[in-house]
């Protein structure tokens, strides 16, 4: 029988697999549900055995005979209950399915250890540099409720506040009007309990979708929307400079969505990092995770012959 690789990138907001056959060339993907590693909370638990159950469906009609697994928010102490569900929705030993946080997939996606430096902006904010010994260096991605500057959920909240300061003082968004628009639109419906019931009953990957209607009230016009996707360029340019005052003066690689919300982002980032090798990859880590797992796979087989 022929042996096939599962590779899977999971996000908060998207998924996506890949399964890669004997040669490393992809034989099959596609995208799923996001979901997050915290496998701490049940609710968590429960939307990540849904997403890998969803990717089962369809990826499990191929025999897998290994498995690699980037998920966002993913710390080693979940580690074990992550290759439990993965092994068990696609009936194989948990021996078999390795994972790791999807910063370090995306990092592996786009460089070798030791040669440059990787800023992922989409619901939440990290950068990683991965050591050519194996070591890791991170910075920022501290979760919505400290940090996560740049981010989607960081815009979203960061324009809600603004909309709600001036709100506050004059009675009504004054200057921010067409950025409350396109938020409370988005949101659907412009009242506190509307707004309470969004960000207080959702997750961070509800409240990051709401960069989105930021990024259109920026288009057209609003100088508050516009400002505060200048503020997340900065602060994206701050963990790129973070990550080489910390370790060398490397490539620096930004990902994720936040990148593709208004064409002022990349050119900022440019400006701000002037002095560095600055690039926007297009990484597909998915199809990287399947080729990890399928070198992965090799070496084993190496080892025991």
């Amino acid at each position: 029988m022929t042996s096939h690789y599962l590779g899977i990138d999971i996000g908060g907001m998207a998924s996506r697999w890949a399964v890669a056959g004997p040669d490393g060339t992809i034989v099959a993907r596609g995208e799923a549900r996001g979901a997050t590693g915290h496998l701490f909370n049940p609710k968590a638990r429960a939307d990540f055995a849904a997403t890998i159950g969803q990717i089962a469906g369809i990826a499990g009609r191929t025999p897998i005979a290994r498995a690699f697994a980037g998920v966002t928010g993913l710390g080693p102490m979940a580690y074990p209950d992550a290759r439990d569900i993965i092994g068990a929705a696609f009936g194989v030993s948990p021996g078999t399915v390795d994972v790791s946080d999807d910063m370090e997939l995306a990092f592996r996606a786009v460089f070798e250890p030791g040669t440059g430096h990787i800023v992922s902006a989409g619901t939440g904010s990290i950068g990683l540099h991965i050591t050519a010994d194996g070591r890791t260096v991170r910075v920022g991605g501290r979760g919505i409720l400290i940090d996560d500057g740049g981010s989607g959920a960081w815009i979203a909240l960061r324009a809600l506040n603004a909309v709600y300061r001036r709100i506050d003082t004059t009675g009504d968004a004054a200057e921010a009007s067409v950025l409350a628009e396109e938020l409370f639109d988005a949101i659907g419906g412009q009242s506190w309990d509307d707004v309470r019931a969004y960000v207080y009953a959702g997750d961070r990957g509800r409240i990051g979708a709401l960069a989105v209607p930021v990024a259109r009230a920026a288009d057209r016009g609003d100088p508050i929307a516009a400002g505060i996707l200048a503020d997340a360029a900065q602060e994206l340019a701050r963990l790129g400079r973070a990550l080489v005052g910390r370790t060398a003066h490397l490539p620096i690689a930004f990902v994720g969505g936040v990148l593709s919300l208004n064409q002022t982002i990349k050119p900022a980032l440019r400006d701000a990092l002037a002095d560095f090798d600055v690039t926007f990859p297009k990484a597909d880590a998915a199809g990287a995770a399947a080729d990890i797992a399928r070198q992965r796979a090799q070496n084993d087989q190496d080892k025991a012959s």
